[in-house]
């Protein structure tokens, strides 16, 4: 084994930000990745708007994450100095109207992590692909490439293999297994980033979109629109409510304020003003054709008493039953536990071994949340490892 050989499992945001952060110090980085090119989540999640940060002040930005150790590491690492790094990429970026930074119009997600991956080659990072990571004990990883087991000898092993969404990008959570049988905790992985399943009476609006509404749960509100589908609903206001609900056994109601610019008592008054309650739901308070259309799934009783529709204006109920299934979600919760971690991210059971990345217990909302911290993970990371070394 060559003197502080660092391996990295995993070429996603994380791993890759972490071989970065090495290669510049004058390490010799090797990234083994399962899947036959890198990055394959980042480039699917740039088909949906590729954001790969958000604008807002740091205050504001780490209170999205509800882990005070990730929130640190946005510190660390935070959304400007993303900007500024892209930008020593050559990738030049602006803030769209909700404040999500994205590359320029120049840019497609291709040539973003072309930029990247050709700034890894000129630092002397070599990824090997089609190897899929199997053990590691305390100086070897254990990988399978074409059917050949490999063992490679680490002076230091950064994990970095991402949540367990969207397998067919290689993010498959197989890791899992392998540290709970090393006796490393792991939270359960759970839908993060989750649309719901409702009732059936709710999905004969699929395909419609509500917009400029405030959705709720106990405390907590998002303004945003959603869509509803042939199961259910989603769209970020519903994404964001997910770590709320997700304490709660379901079935829970969640409540949609149609009308977010009128008071209850407003909402009242006009409708009061005339007998006719459809000209006024659609002339007078403008409410869309989808806001109509739900409202019609009320009961007569409910919807002819003006006190009672103006309520379900304001806090109309949806009963949600589940979240989707983990492999079609954005995201998931869960993962490696704090309490195994130290302070540098490395296993505390096994010293030299780090994680980064959303393997890794913390969630985030979409809007660019979730790739910032796997940005700063691995950012922090690679330098905790640098500095392990240069003791």
């Amino acid at each position: 084994m060559q003197k502080n050989q660092i391996i990295i499992i995993g070429a996603g945001p994380a791993g890759l930000m972490a071989a970065q952060i090495l290669a510049e110090k004058g390490f010799e980085v090797h990234v083994y990745e399962q899947n036959k090119a890198a990055a394959r989540k980042f480039l699917v999640a740039g088909n949906g708007g590729f954001n790969l940060t958000h604008s807002e002040e740091i205050d504001q930005f780490v209170e999205k994450y509800e882990s005070s150790e990730i929130q640190n590491l946005i510190k660390y690492f935070d959304n400007q100095q993303v900007i500024q790094w892209l930008s020593d990429l050559g990738i030049t970026t602006y803030i769209g109207s909700s404040g999500k930074i994205f590359p320029t119009k120049d840019f497609k997600p291709i040539q973003v992590l072309k930029a990247w991956l050709d700034r890894l080659t000129f630092l002397g990072v070599t990824i090997h692909y089609d190897y899929t990571f199997k053990d590691f004990d305390d100086s070897s990883v254990f990988l399978k490439n074409n059917d050949n087991d490999v063992i490679v000898k680490y002076s230091k092993l950064i994990l970095a293999m991402g949540g367990g969404s969207w397998k067919k990008t290689g993010s498959d959570a197989k890791w899992v297994e392998t540290l709970a049988a090393k006796n490393i905790e792991i939270i359960p992985l759970q839908s993060a980033n989750s649309g719901y399943n409702t009732p059936k009476k709710y999905h004969l609006l699929q395909g419609q979109y509500l917009k400029n509404i405030k959705v709720f749960f106990e405390d907590h509100s998002k303004i945003g629109e959603i869509v509803f589908t042939k199961y259910g609903i989603e769209g970020s206001p519903v994404y964001y409510l997910n770590r709320f609900t997700r304490k709660h056994d379901f079935p829970i109601v969640i409540e949609i304020d149609l009308k977010p610019n009128l008071s209850e008592d407003e909402i009242v008054a006009e409708l009061k003003s005339s007998d006719r309650i459809s000209p006024i739901l659609k002339k007078k308070l403008k409410l869309s054709t989808t806001a109509l259309n739900l409202l019609k799934t009320l009961d007569k009783e409910t919807y002819t008493d003006v006190e009672i529709l103006a309520k379900r204006i304001k806090k109309f109920p949806i009963e949600v039953l589940s979240f989707r299934p983990i492999d079609e979600v954005i995201s998931t919760s869960g993962g490696v536990a704090f309490s195994e971690l130290n302070s540098f991210f490395e296993l505390k059971k096994f010293p030299n071994v780090f994680c980064a990345g959303e393997m890794i217990d913390w969630e985030a909302p979409t809007g660019g949340y979730l790739l910032q911290a796997c940005f700063s993970t691995g950012f922090f990371v690679g330098n905790a490892v640098a500095d392990s070394l240069n003791l």
